[in-house]
């Protein structure tokens, strides 16, 4: 007695003796076609869970995984149904093949393409080299490789060969003949070399080929102790390591072993980087505003008097009938009438300065960059007294002006840690001290480490001083009177404002056209400044100097060096 499937299955295999074939539809009744227009007319998709049976027309999706299908699509069209059903479709992009047919067919196909893809399978393998570079070698393999199958040879003889350049290996991946060939030729060209085979020489760009050498000295000193300990006693001659720079050329003259020489190879490449700039510009603005009122009254008389140093001027000039303070200002008077007299004296002052200093610099990434631009002021340092009763002064120089001294160091984010020293000073022409003393200065000083972000201005520090001095001197008990108090008393009020800050700007300048952006904004300012001065003395009676003014900034169009100079032109 037949089952349901088995009585489908013989209702199948007459339809095939009739040229006919069945199509499954969606809405579970079957459609009855010619078996020659089976595989286009929507034959159900087949897996290895419901591999369909007999004559049944299925498709099935199969994956190659090691064998490439353009190669094998060809053979199996030729075991596929000779009746015209069976279809075999190759898909290179995905290594896929498309199999269409009767389900008996098409199942043993998949079962063929499945042992062909494991016979081809993969498998990898470590190759140690003693002479050769690695690197080189994997080169020269992997390009041998791309011409034989160019050439169409039996792809299962290609290989893939990776460089391990920290052990000087190869990794070799393919079949079992194909890495056996692969290893043939690694042991006919890992053969010692001569030490003339060993010297390269590199040509560096941005680095300086002195400063690298200490570097590549002692990392190849360490390569090649691990090396030696690695493959064992070597000769002596092809385990020397010798690292010398030409300054004329600025380039690096190395003999070492290949995977040494490598490792080197790949160092130099990371020191020999163009390094990134930092254009540093500093604000310090200082706004000081400054008043004072002086008034007091002296007296004199046959038998004493009422006088108060600090004024500048002593009562005892008026019986004179002059004034002779030289360190008075203001507004002085009096009367003296027999042995009586009386001065007044009276100022007020208010003053007002605005100090603002921008300094600039532009220095690499991790270099000291300073900057000066002052005056050097004489200082009395000390005197003596000869035997000739000449006086012989000592007199050194103190530098007074604008300082910057800076050392940024760029991080990730381009956020610069900057180490930054700063002085602003002056002679304080204002000082009331002894001359004889020296000058008095005015500095102003930060030291401090800061980190900013590239074109961010931040404040480094500052200074807010308010200071109210008041000076009273009086005669007792006169002084105290109320409202005649005032003609025996001396008033001296001086009122002080400082503000002081002190900001940083930097910018990362990493290609030309930022630095030459940054430039061309730095001369536009400059030659604006000139313009307008240049406009204002068309104003007066002196004719201007017709090359008082820069030219318009050059355009760099061209990275070849040029015979002419176009700041003159």
């Amino acid at each position: 007695m037949l089952t349901e499937d088995e009585y489908y299955q013989f209702f199948l295999s007459v339809l095939d003796l009739y040229g006919l074939s069945v199509i499954p539809m969606d809405n579970g009744m079957v459609k009855v076609v010619r078996s020659t227009v089976a595989r286009t007319a929507g034959a159900p998709l087949a897996d290895s869970q419901h591999p369909g049976k007999g004559d049944e027309i299925i498709t099935r999706v199969v994956r190659m995984e090691n064998v490439p299908v353009r190669e094998l699509a060809p053979l199996l069209r030729q075991l596929n149904d000779a009746t015209g059903i069976g279809n075999v479709v190759h898909f290179e992009p995905s290594n896929v093949l498309l199999l269409t047919g009767k389900a008996s067919v098409v199942n043993r196909l998949v079962d063929l393409v499945q042992r062909v893809d494991r016979s081809g399978m993969q498998r990898r393998e470590i190759v140690p080299l003693r002479y050769a570079s690695a690197k080189e070698l994997s080169d020269m393999l992997n390009n041998l490789n791309n011409e034989e199958q160019k050439g169409q040879n039996a792809p299962q003889l290609a290989t893939k060969v990776v460089a391990d350049d920290e052990t000087n290996s190869l990794i070799i991946s393919g079949t079992e003949d194909a890495r056996a060939r692969t290893r043939s030729l690694v042991g006919q060209l890992d053969r010692e070399q001569n030490n003339e085979g060993n010297t390269r020489v590199f040509y560096l760009k941005y680095a300086n080929a002195s400063k690298v050498v200490p570097v590549l000295t002692g990392i190849g000193e360490q390569l090649k102790d691990k090396s030696g300990a690695a493959k064992g006693k070597t000769t002596s001659a092809g385990n020397d390591l010798n690292i010398t720079a030409d300054e004329a050329t600025n380039s690096l003259v190395i003999t070492a072993q290949p995977n040494v020489m490598n490792s080197l190879e790949k160092v130099i490449d990371k020191l020999d980087i163009r390094r990134p700039q930092v254009l540093v510009e500093a604000i310090i603005a200082e706004v000081q505003d400054g008043s004072g009122l002086d008034l007091g009254v002296q007296w004199t008389g046959k038998h004493g008097g009422v006088q108060f140093g600090s004024t500048g001027l002593p009562i005892s000039q008026i019986k004179n009938g002059t004034m002779k303070g030289t360190s008075f200002t203001g507004l002085a008077t009096g009367f003296f009438n027999g042995d009586f007299g009386a001065l007044m004296t009276a100022l007020s002052t208010d003053g007002k300065n605005d100090i603002l200093s921008t300094p600039s610099v532009v220095t690499l990434d991790n270099k000291e960059a300073s900057f000066n631009v002052g005056q050097d002021v004489p200082v009395l340092a000390g005197s003596q007294t000869t035997s000739g009763d000449n006086v012989f002064n000592s007199v050194e120089r103190k530098t007074v002006g604008t300082k910057l001294k800076i050392v940024p160091q760029i991080n990730d984010g381009d956020i610069i840690h900057l180490k930054i020293e700063q002085e602003v000073s002056s002679v304080d022409a204002s000082s009331t001290d002894d001359a004889s003393l020296g000058p008095t200065f005015n500095t102003r000083t930060i030291n401090n480490e800061v980190m900013v972000h590239s074109g961010q201005t931040v404040v480094l520090g500052g200074l807010m001083e308010n200071v109210t001095r008041q000076n009273v001197s009086k005669v007792p008990l006169l002084g105290d009177i109320p409202l005649v108090g005032q003609l025996f008393r001396y008033t001296s009020q001086d009122t002080s404002k400082r503000n002081l800050m002190v900001f940083i700007h930097t910018t990362v300048l990493r290609d030309d056209d930022t630095y030459s952006a940054s430039s061309k904004e730095k001369y536009d300012q400059i030659r604006a400044r000139q313009q307008q001065r240049l406009e204002e003395k068309k104003l007066g009676v002196i004719e201007p100097e017709s090359n008082a003014v820069l030219p318009a900034y050059p355009t760099a169009t061209s990275t070849k060096p040029v015979n002419r100079n176009p700041f003159k032109e």
